[in-house]
């Protein structure tokens, strides 16, 4: 290379013909972490495939932002095009923009207060349903609890908890599929009928039809909803033109699958990081006790649960749904010291680089104090749960909103206990539990005893 730049150096512990893949398929979590202490951007290979690690923040910030335009979205996004292929997280260049610049409305944060009453309303019944000693299932629960919260804002329905079940298998399947294709990148095998790619292309299919029925539902009676498919129907673009029937069903899809999965994850880290402290569940009880003493949730109280989000924002640093992130250069690209040959494929790590101690003390601790404004912050770019720039999660705002009320919904009523076992973070489509049940216990002397 010229100018003195250079490749990024390979990590060491590569085995002829595989790589990297035996520490990979290991501990995958533990081995992107290991990668920071390598430098600020580091290659790792998987077979005969190559990818360039960014471990900087100020990198991998200017990678996000700045240098946004020299990277498509990677490997990965490619392959989540099972949920649609013009959906707004895998759409790159014009396209993404037009269709980024018609949903944003629907997410403008006061759109998003106007959907807290939805919010809880969807919640409560699951909160109220649960029984006393039985031992749950704590991310299944949370994941049915999330995608009702956001079926519910999406197009005013609430499932049932069968077609819920199917609902959520679906998306799991078309997420597991999407992984394993973006970590074993043969083309070939995709198109093999197999029982995997079955199931998937099944899963798939039933996903997009049932969304196909509400659209219709919502043409047919446009004047019986008020959510966000409605507000799908009616957006346009600079020219004026609407978003078609399939555009609109891959954005549903998409965002539904997204809003089901991460907001889950969070939740069941957060009440597993409650049931090993105790002092931080009295606190939350306070505080939740407290607001909602004065009446139900409102956009206004959910402000005030400033204890409560500083637990969301800690579970979103040390349990970041963010594993594994893709791009993928479209020319040469300069990164610091080193250049990306055009088509390099890269990946970088929420979850690594929010435990990394020379940006976190203790990184380790779960410590949600570590977020009150007189404690040092960490640099920007450090802290990037959703990503950032012109590609970071639209629904960012709905999700800290969603977060903070299901957290508060069950606080009022429950305690969760923890059961005998080991819980481990598995690097999946995003950071879950290997196992995580709960025994939920009422607390009979809160004065939100009843869940309004």
């Amino acid at each position: 290379m010229t100018n003195g730049s250079r490749v990024p150096p390979m990590a060491p512990g590569r085995l002829p013909l595989i790589g990297h893949a035996v520490p990979l398929i290991k501990d995958r979590l533990a081995f992107l972490q290991r990668l920071r202490t390598h430098g600020p951007v580091v290659r790792v290979s998987v077979g005969p495939k190559t990818l360039t690690v960014v471990n900087s923040p100020d990198l991998m910030h200017k990678m996000l932002t700045v240098q946004a335009d020299e990277f498509t979205k990677g490997l990965l996004f490619e392959k989540l095009k099972l949920f649609g292929k013009d959906a707004l997280p895998v759409a790159e260049g014009k396209p993404h923009l037009r269709r980024r610049r018609m949903m944003q409305p629907a997410f403008h944060r006061q759109q998003i207060e106007g959907y807290v009453n939805t919010m809880r309303e969807s919640v409560e019944p699951y909160v109220a349903g649960w029984d006393g000693g039985t031992v749950l299932d704590v991310k299944t629960e949370m994941q049915l609890m999330a995608q009702g919260v956001v079926m519910s804002a999406l197009f005013s329905a609430t499932p049932e908890r069968e077609p819920a079940d199917a609902l959520l298998h679906s998306v799991d399947t078309v997420f597991r599929t999407a992984l394993k294709r973006a970590l074993l990148p043969v083309s070939v095998l995709e198109k093999l009928p197999t029982r995997g790619n079955r199931k998937a292309r099944a899963a798939s299919t039933g996903l997009r039809s049932a969304v196909a029925d509400i659209i219709a539902e919502h043409r047919a009676r446009p004047d019986a909803y008020d959510d966000i498919v409605s507000l799908l129907l009616t957006a346009r673009d600079d020219t004026g033109a609407t978003l078609a029937d399939d555009e609109i069903l891959s954005e549903i899809v998409a965002l539904l699958a997204a809003g089901s999965e991460t907001t889950a994850v969070v939740l069941a880290w957060l009440f597993h990081e409650l049931g090993r402290n105790p002092e931080m569940e009295r606190l939350l009880h306070e505080e939740v006790d407290s607001v909602l003493a004065e009446g139900p949730l409102t956009a206004e109280r959910v402000a005030r649960l400033v204890h409560t989000r500083r637990l969301v924002s800690e579970t979103l640093r040390m349990y970041s749904p963010a594993w594994l992130v893709t791009r993928q250069a479209i020319s040469d690209v300069r990164l610091g010291e080193f250049v990306l040959p055009a088509g390099s494929d890269v990946i970088w790590s929420a979850y690594a680089l929010h435990r990394d101690p020379d940006l976190y003390p203790d990184p380790l601790r779960f410590d949600p104090d570590r977020w009150l404004p007189e404690r040092p912050q960490p640099p920007k770019g450090a802290f990037v749960p959703f990503g950032s720039g012109k590609r970071m999660c639209i629904g960012d705002a709905f999700a800290w909103t969603e977060t903070i009320i299901i957290t508060a919904l069950i606080a009022s009523r429950w305690r969760l206990r923890p059961t005998p076992g080991t819980v481990r973070p598995v690097g999946a489509i995003s950071t879950h539990p290997s196992s995580l049940q709960m025994v939920p216990e009422l607390r009979h002397h809160s004065v939100a005893g009843r869940v309004r």
